[in-house]
């Protein structure tokens, strides 16, 4: 029987949504360890309001893990 646990995190990138989702999954990896997938539950932007430009990416992900026994 295995057990996995969920963290949420968000990502920011000004580049790419997917950019963001590498970013936040870079982090995750310097403390979290044996990461087996993450879902990228909402993709929003920060917008230049004068130039209608994106300025930022974002991305809010679901890391899941093995939990050690």
């Amino acid at each position: 029987m295995s057990v996995a646990k969920i963290v949420e995190l968000v990502g920011s990138s000004n580049k790419s949504w997917e950019d963001a989702a590498q970013v936040a999954l870079n982090e995750a990896i310097k403390t979290i360890h044996g990461i087996r997938g993450i879902e990228v539950t909402d993709m929003t932007a920060k917008v230049d309001s004068k130039t209608g430009k994106i300025q930022e990416y974002r991305v809010c992900v679901k890391l899941s893990f093995g939990v050690e026994r």
